[in-house]
């Protein structure tokens, strides 16, 4: 039997090691954990949540920190601790059991399990005392156990129940190719949705939702209509505007309280900030905005600050939603505080940043920095910007939220294709070599002998898995690169990534699991092996793979990919009106049948070549692929096979699509106004 302590003190997470001092006796997630379980004839008591969670926080205060209640918990159940970020496969497995229950979604999650592994019933957040509706955690844990114990057979079926609901809901949706029509249907849906006045869905609390406004925008130049390029504007001005946005330092928090992007929950998630950074580039690329621009560099520049784990390249997963003094102590100020860190400056400051004037009666409120004043001229902002450096070197002297120092596969391989495109974008050669430096890291610590990318590093350890959305996620990075840096090399790490997805991934419907064939876990076999084409708060793993594959066949002219992507995609076609909530799969398809590819032929170094190659690796659409004749051999079957720049020019871009190259183009600015639409027709 597993020795009756908290046994976390030996793991590596961040948010387990937040748990190895509480009185509950903690098991990591294991097989022995069931063993103990049905040696016992006790139920398993899963909580999952992560390190920089607010609401996981104050429930580890209420209920795990309480002598109490940790002494119920262990004589009541097996009580096991999972980092979601470690264990996305179990999250989103107790998450979608949570669903089927009946209740909402959120952290920490809170599920009781059979001896089997099979989940019986769930929540979120329970109060240390009934309120809102809800009742202590004290009660329900007697609950459930009376529940066990004198109704055995009535939780063992609803366990069997809700297991049959997972195995549906893992099931693949095979259907017709997508469509142009239902990628329209599909906009106009999720459009139907958008919060007109302040960006983003509707409704609070408020999320950014990058995956769908990254589709909303890619389906924007397929339509030839502006309406998804609109709202993705309208979204990224008033976010970065807001409270959710940090001002001093860049960076965006996960959500906001409030419809207005008003106040955060101050947790910063290297996932959200790289889909973030990207956006801003797109929007940047489409028409240079000055404000965006800068809120680009902020949070590039955020990420390489702040969020490498030093001594390595890579970046941390988040920071904590809580300030040693507070929940967002570390970042709220007061118009006494401006006055005293600005002097005079704090005037004109507070008045742009919706701070209570100093010496006012609210001058002791603690404020959120929001934007509430429009860009003025030169030498406004030049002050503002001056008081912003000189606010955050204050504020640095602040106790700090914690920093989960997780390298994860799949966000970093985000932020490493963040800051590819924006370092092209932006002509910010440093961006670039900062993302090669965390991917070669990631692949020489994370890669396998069989060509896999492990999910996790921390502490010197690196986990022993991976998941679909790591292999996905840094096979999309190696393109990124590719694109950047015009290095076979990752071209080819990107295939190798992509035929390991194939091998340990693939159902025989051309769908993909989250986890490997080879992925020994208790609850997975006693329930099922996840599948999934929807987004949450980043890409799905089977959508990011559907791109990969896409973006492979136009660049290599292969058929294979080509008959991987339509495969994949085809296994989910079939989800109807939920096919909305896939939007990364959205985009794979649209970027398969109409994906253009710029191959640009020329001397390398020569000016006129860099030229042509910043206008193509700049355009807004990301339907644009690129390719540099000379450094990737192209097969006979791709369309720009021996092309070259026309006698007495020394560069040119040869724009193809579908099967098809138009005439050279050595102008770059008539390249960048032919990539602004996908045809010929428009400028």
């Amino acid at each position: 039997m597993t020795d009756p302590q908290n046994s976390l003190r030996y793991e590596t997470s961040p948010y387990l090691l937040q748990h190895a001092d509480n009185p509950v006796h903690w098991r990591a997630w294991s097989a022995a954990v069931l063993a103990e379980a049905r040696e016992t004839d006790r139920p398993i008591l899963l909580s999952i949540g992560y390190s920089s969670c607010h609401w996981c926080h104050v429930m580890a205060h209420e209920s795990f920190e309480d002598a109490e209640t940790a002494a119920e918990m262990n004589a009541l159940f097996v009580p096991v601790k999972v980092d979601r970020e470690e264990r996305p496969d179990i999250d989103r497995l107790c998450m979608d059991a949570l669903h089927a229950m009946g209740e909402a979604g959120g952290w920490p999650l809170t599920m009781f399990l059979t001896p089997r592994g099979e989940p019986f019933w769930g929540g979120t957040y329970f109060p240390p005392t009934p309120r809102w509706g809800k009742p202590s955690f004290r009660e329900v844990l007697r609950a459930v156990a009376d529940a066990y114990r004198t109704r055995k057979d009535a939780v063992a079926r609803t366990g069997a129940a809700v297991s049959a609901a997972l195995r549906r809901h893992a099931e693949s949706a095979p259907g017709e190719a997508i469509a142009p029509e239902r990628l329209a249907s599909a906009a106009a849906a999720l459009l139907a949705g958008v919060d007109t006045e302040y960006g983003g869905l509707a409704g609070a609390p408020k999320f950014p939702n990058f995956p769908i406004f990254g589709f909303l925008w890619q389906e924007s130049f397929r339509a030839g209509t502006p309406g998804g390029r609109e709202v993705t504007l309208l979204l990224l001005a008033r976010l970065t505007r807001g409270g959710i946005y940090d001002h001093l330092a860049g960076g965006c928090c996960r959500y906001s309280t409030d419809k207005f992007w008003l106040v955060p929950h101050f947790e910063k998630m290297l996932a959200d900030n790289a889909q973030l950074l990207d956006l801003l580039a797109r929007a940047c690329a489409w028409s240079p905005d000055a404000e965006l621009a800068a809120r680009a560099a902020e949070t590039a520049n955020w990420l390489l600050a702040e969020m490498r784990v030093s001594p390595t390249p890579a970046f941390a997963s988040a920071l904590d939603a809580d300030s040693p003094d507070g929940e967002g102590a570390y970042y709220v100020w007061t118009g006494g505080e401006l006055a005293a860190v600005l002097g005079a400056e704090a005037e004109p400051f507070a008045a742009a940043y919706g701070v209570p004037a100093p010496g006012g009666d609210r001058a002791e409120a603690p404020v959120v920095l929001h934007r509430t004043a429009p860009p003025g001229d030169a030498a406004a902002e030049a002050g503002l910007a001056a008081a912003r450096a000189k606010l955050l070197f204050y504020r640095n002297n602040r106790p700090r939220p914690a920093r989960d120092d997780k390298l994860l596969a799949d966000a970093n391989g985000l932020a490493i294709a963040a800051l590819a495109r924006a370092g092209r974008v932006f002509a910010q050669p440093e961006w670039i070599a900062a993302a090669v430096a965390a991917f070669d890291f990631l692949w020489q610590e994370l890669a396998t002998a069989d060509g896999r990318i492990r999910h996790s590093w921390c502490a010197g350890r690196a986990a022993s898995f991976g998941l679909l959305d790591d292999q996905a996620a840094m096979a999309h990075a190696a393109l990124a690169l590719f694109a950047a840096t015009g290095e076979p090399a990752r071209l080819a790490q990107a295939e190798a990534l992509a035929t390991a997805a194939e091998r340990v991934f693939a159902a025989a419907d051309g769908s993909y699991y989250v986890t490997a064939s080879d992925s020994a876990d208790p609850m997975l076999e006693a329930v099922c092996r996840p599948r999934t084409a929807a987004c949450g708060p980043a890409p799905s793993g089977a959508g990011l793979l559907a791109q990969v594959f896409a973006q492979l066949h136009h660049l290599t002219g292969e058929t294979r990919w080509q008959v991987r992507a339509r495969r994949l995609l085809a296994a989910f076609s079939g989800l109807a009106e939920a096919l909305a909530g896939a939007p990364t799969l959205l985009a794979a398809a649209d970027l398969l049948e109409e994906a253009t590819t710029v191959v640009v032929a020329g001397d390398p170094g020569h000016p006129a070549t860099e030229a042509l190659l910043q206008t193509a690796l700049a355009a807004p659409d990301p339907a644009v692929l690129v390719l540099r004749a000379g450094r990737t051999p192209l097969g006979v079957s791709h369309p720009a096979h021996g092309k070259r720049p026309p006698a007495g020019t020394p560069a040119a871009a040869f724009v193809c699509a579908q099967g098809a190259c138009e005439p050279p183009l050595a102008d770059p600015a008539a390249l960048a106004r032919r990539l602004r639409t996908r045809s010929a027709r428009g400028g």
